[in-house]
């Protein structure tokens, strides 16, 4: 896990790279790599590459980065861990070829040059990389299928700039900081700004399953090697192709083997591997499934917030059961407001992109880095593969009872404004019980007023009305949720949902917020749950979803979970946010405009707004 950055002047008329913007950019990702810092360029100064190293697999220097082919011929920057890299090493190695190396790195190079970028097809884990090959004076942009590690990129006609993150780019000096309001529009919408968005106009993500293409005529559009609904689809495909359909029991042994088989391949580290310990059933199977490979004296370590003493929330006591049950060494981190306040100036400002969630990971690994650790396995993604919001049951549900009334012309929205009216005349109604006629009878619309904070009526009361227009017309907000249940398969009710929450709220806000907040703190956090690889070895959505396998993954482990953590209620990984907050303003329902403290998300959503995210204060 590492930073990584780089300019390429890929018209002849572009001043050659400035080596001081390139050491700023890598300056700006110091934390994602502590243990080692370089840099390279072309002799004719047209491409340099950065990296920052957080030694993981082959510590010694031989790992060190940007890396270069044996011949010289291809050079890489490389943000992430390839955990099949022995795999792929070995059939390359019955080809012939020889390593100087044991790192993954060295890997992704020797691929390139067997399958060129194809290769990225053959890749399991999660990465953000830039290769750049001297004989095509081509660069390849590549991140991961479902976007674990972030790439971003700013192109201005003439020279192309990358970075693992949006801030690093800024910090060069040669990016301009205009806001962007389809992604101002996109953050208030979701609380988190949607891809391939950001706030600044001239800086995009790379998007998830991607790769991209710079030559000297410039970068050409994004190829997409992966798409989580197509994934889903094909994987229903295949159970229909069937003979028979799938029982309970071998149902049970398909998630079993699938969870068995990720886990093993994200404990691959020449370092120790801890795990985020909630007194949840998916961090908990993690840990189980660790002990059961063999994995011994696991450190674990559990968030716990002084307000949360003794309530439903408070995460430490079960998970202390968890940790004895499986031989963890445990450690419980306790935050206080006082810790949170003195943080906030550091989370704002490592924070690469406004969100709204991503507090508990700050914190928990502040905790793991002060216990010594590197990696550390998290539960994120279980959710959104296993079903586990309530949007499964509640999106499906509006849009099969709502259907009927979008034939009704006018009626969705003529309901929306004058509910609309009643609440700001003081009925008690929520915001959004104003659009469910108008939206809930698709999917697009019934996941948007699950998931958002803010409804687009609502932005004119936030926003300068002429940046919320222009914003709702570049972004398009149903029709990017729209885009991403596009798969080429038919979809059921449950792979619907699952594709929205892993391509949008999964990949857009927790990923993202897991990798700042993480490395942050120089913590790589690794997310089993979240693999193609793990999906596609998963029974189909309907199946998952008639087997409970929310409740059935509490039995992978072997032991299983105890029963207490099986029937403790979900109550998420949270934080006490919103009464900080509310504390600090002086009264229970203190008011932000239009909009007041009793709603957390929008309180977080605003407070995080005026940290000035246009300007210089968060960039």
């Amino acid at each position: 896990m590492c930073g990584i950055a780089g300019i390429f002047a890929y018209l002849d008329v572009a001043p050659a790279v400035d080596r001081d913007e390139l050491a700023r950019m890598n300056a700006r990702m110091a934390p994602r790599g502590p243990d080692g810092s370089g840099d390279w360029f072309s002799a004719d100064r047209r491409i340099g590459f950065a990296h920052r190293r957080l030694a993981i697999i082959d510590l010694s220097e031989r790992g060190a980065q940007p890396m270069h082919s044996a011949d010289g011929t291809l050079t890489i920057t490389f943000n992430g861990e390839i955990y099949n890299y022995r795999k792929l090493k070995a059939e390359l190695e019955a080809k012939g070829l020889s390593f100087r190396s044991d790192s993954d790195t060295e890997v992704l190079l020797q691929l390139y040059a067997d399958r060129g970028p194809a290769m990225v097809e053959a890749l399991r884990g999660m990465f953000a990389f830039a290769l750049w090959d001297s004989r095509t004076r081509r660069l390849l942009l590549v991140r991961d299928p479902l976007g674990i590690k972030p790439l971003y990129y700013a192109d201005d006609g003439w020279t192309i700039r990358f970075a693992s993150q949006a801030k690093a780019l800024l910090a060069g000096g040669a990016v301009s900081r205009d806001p962007d309001p389809a992604g101002i529009v996109g953050f208030h919408l979701f609380g988190s700004v949607p891809d391939p968005f950001t706030v600044w106009r001239g800086i995009r993500a790379v998007p998830a399953g991607s790769t991209i293409l710079v030559d000297a005529a410039g970068p050409e559009a994004p190829r997409v090697y992966y798409n989580v609904a197509h994934s889903l689809g094909q994987r229903a495909l295949v159970r229909r192709a069937g003979a028979t359909s799938i029982g309970a029991a071998d149902a049970r042994r398909q998630l079993s083997a699938a969870v068995h088989d990720s886990v093993r391949h994200h404990l691959v580290a020449d370092v120790p591997v801890a795990v985020f310990l909630s007194a949840g059933l998916d961090s908990g199977t993690l840990l189980g499934t660790m002990a059961e490979l063999g994995a011994r004296e696991t450190l674990a370590v559990t968030l716990s917030f002084a307000e949360f003493k003794g309530d439903r929330h408070d995460e430490a006591p079960l998970a202390a059961e968890i940790a004895a049950r499986y031989g963890a060494r445990h450690v419980v981190r306790t935050v206080d407001r006082a810790e949170f306040e003195r943080d906030l100036p550091a989370i704002l400002d490592a924070m690469d992109m406004p969100t709204i969630d991503g507090i508990n990971t700050w914190f928990v690994a502040k905790a793991a880095h002060e216990a010594g650790i590197k990696v550390a396995l998290s539960g994120l993604g279980a959710d959104e593969c296993f079903g586990g919001y309530p949007s499964f049951a509640d999106v499906p549900r509006s849009v099969h009872l709502m259907r009927s009334f979008r034939f009704i012309p006018g009626l969705g929205a003529l309901v929306r404004r004058v509910l609309s009216s009643a609440i700001a005349s003081g009925a008690r109604l929520h915001p959004k019980s104003a659009g469910v006629l108008q939206y809930g009878g698709n999917w697009a619309g019934a996941y948007l007023l699950r998931r958002s904070v803010f409804m687009p009526w609502e932005l004119d009361g936030l926003l300068d009305p002429v940046l919320v227009a222009e914003g709702l017309r570049r972004l398009a907000p149903l029709s990017h949720i729209a885009a991403v249940l596009q798969s080429g398969r038919p979809l059921g009710d449950f792979d619907r949902v699952a594709a929205m929450e892993t391509s949008l709220y999964m990949r857009n806000q927790l990923l993202r917020d897991a990798d700042w907040a993480g490395m942050a703190h120089s913590i790589e956090i690794r997310v089993p749950y979240v693999d193609p690889f793990f999906l596609a070895a998963l029974p189909p959505g309907d199946v998952l979803a008639a087997i409970k396998a929310k409740e059935a993954v509490a039995d992978v482990p072997q032991p299983p979970l105890p029963e207490a953590s099986r029937n403790r209620s979900k109550t998420g990984f949270v934080t006490p946010v919103g009464r900080w907050m509310r504390d600090a303003s002086g009264a229970g329902n203190g008011a932000t405009g239009d909009v007041t403290f009793s709603n957390a998300s929008r309180a977080w959503a605003l407070r995080v707004w005026q940290a000035g995210w246009t300007g210089s204060a968060a960039a």
